[in-house]
């Protein structure tokens, strides 16, 4: 097991580059249109706030799991959204989910099953340990998620192998949501798949409506999820992972692992998380998905337009947008990295590949991250019952709206 070569080959994560060499740009004096790095534009609910000052004199070490306070309120929490029946016991909270994710790949002996596409982290994660990786195929068609039947076929290929497949719905990169669960969760019961659920975005699907394989196939399913998309909470670093009972032994594991590496999460901010999942905050949340789809809505029509192919967002804040219609390759931009650098240098618009995410790079599609705006302002707007969507576009979205009108024009003059 070659893992040291493994890290030297790895990359810093495309998303915290593209957020990096935005701001080295702007520092530079150029103008910069941030569509790249995928963060909450909203602010931390001022009630979590300020049980963080109260709690900023918590200086113990806490239980390897968390907080037994916490993890009682996020056991509740997702018995009600998961519907199914968790304690406190089965969960762990660790800083950030994408850690909590690695730790579970790297306590299980399995090979990992992969959407393509998918978030850009959950491949090299498996890189980094030697661990297989099997892509499965989706398509605009599919809404760039998981077909059962094509899932089926590749299980049959691995029958004597573990499996492990994660799933994030809404979906970072296409901000669609999975469709056919139930179907999905018959495939994974048939050939014995652990899953993954990455329900990080599952507050701000657009419906108000909480998705979860959870609901057809809760007996081999982990849910990780935590405080950093809906609650705007994404540098504190709070993760959850809930387990169901059967898989208490990779729970075990999950915990002695994190015993020996972070410890436990900061104190401060666990019991300041107990707000996040006690208290109710659906007029946040509403208000969120609303400002969020007005956004989705006006990108996906404004692009339509001019011949770029997208799936309309239904959650989050992603979008996958298709330039294949309307660029002519060229030596200069003969692929989907060749695109994005050409339209960062000529316009300052800032966006991912979607090879980031384990599509083709000769397929001309990129990743865009509709964040650029100021969050507590957009709040405020949308509470004044008189607010319209174009109105609250042009006050408080002026960078998207720019960025769009101007990628618009670029695509016009090719």
């Amino acid at each position: 097991m070659d893992i040291q070569k493994n890290i030297i080959d790895l990359k810093t994560s495309a998303t915290l580059a593209i957020n990096e060499l935005s701001q080295d740009l702007i520092q530079d004096g150029k103008e910069v249109f941030k569509f790249g790095l995928g963060q909450s534009p909203f602010p931390v609910p001022e009630v979590i706030v300020d049980e963080l000052k109260k709690n900023a004199h918590q200086k113990d070490y806490i239980n390897v799991s968390g907080l037994i306070g916490l993890r009682s309120v996020v056991a509740h929490y997702h018995s009600n959204k998961n519907q199914y029946k968790y304690g406190a016991e089965n969960v762990i909270i660790g800083p950030g989910s994408k850690e909590l994710i690695f730790q579970t790949q790297l306590a299980l002996d399995c090979d990992l099953l992969l959407p393509r596409p998918s978030w850009v982290s959950y491949e090299p994660q498996a890189q980094i340990i030697n661990k297989k990786v099997h892509w499965i195929k989706a398509s605009a068609k599919s809404n760039w998620h998981l077909d059962p039947q094509e899932l089926g076929r590749v299980c049959d290929n691995l029958k004597s192998v573990n499996k492990l497949l994660i799933l994030n719905s809404p979906n970072n990169p296409s901000g669609t949501v999975h469709g056919d669960l139930e179907e999905l969760a018959r495939v994974a019961r048939k050939y014995n798949i652990i899953i993954i659920a990455d329900e990080i975005y599952a507050e701000l699907d657009f419906t108000g409506e909480y998705k979860s394989i959870t609901h057809y196939y809760p007996e081999k399913t982990i849910i990780s999820s935590g405080l950093s998309k809906w609650c705007g909470a994404g540098g504190w670093r709070l993760g959850t992972l809930i387990f169901p009972e059967g898989l208490s032994y990779i729970r075990d594991s999950v915990r002695a692992i994190a015993s020996e590496t972070y410890t436990a999460v900061s104190a401060p901010i666990q019991y300041a998380a107990i707000k996040a999942y006690s208290e109710d905050h659906s007029e946040f949340l509403y208000s969120s998905r609303l400002i969020l789809k007005i956004i989705a809505d006006y990108i996906y029509r404004e692009l339509c337009s001019v011949g770029v192919k997208c799936q309309k967002p239904q959650g989050g804040f992603y979008m996958i947008c298709d330039f294949s219609n309307v660029i002519n390759i060229t030596k200069e931009m003969n692929n989907d990295k060749t695109l994005c650098k050409k339209i960062l240098n000529d316009i300052g618009f800032a966006m991912l590949p979607g090879s980031d995410f384990g599509l083709e790079e000769d397929k001309l599609l990129s990743r865009i991250a509709f964040v650029d705006f100021d969050g507590s302002a957009a709040l405020k707007f949308i509470s004044n019952k008189d607010f319209s969507p174009e109105n609250f576009l042009d006050i408080i979205c002026p960078q998207i709206v720019k960025g769009v009108s101007l990628l618009k024009e670029w695509i016009k003059s090719q």
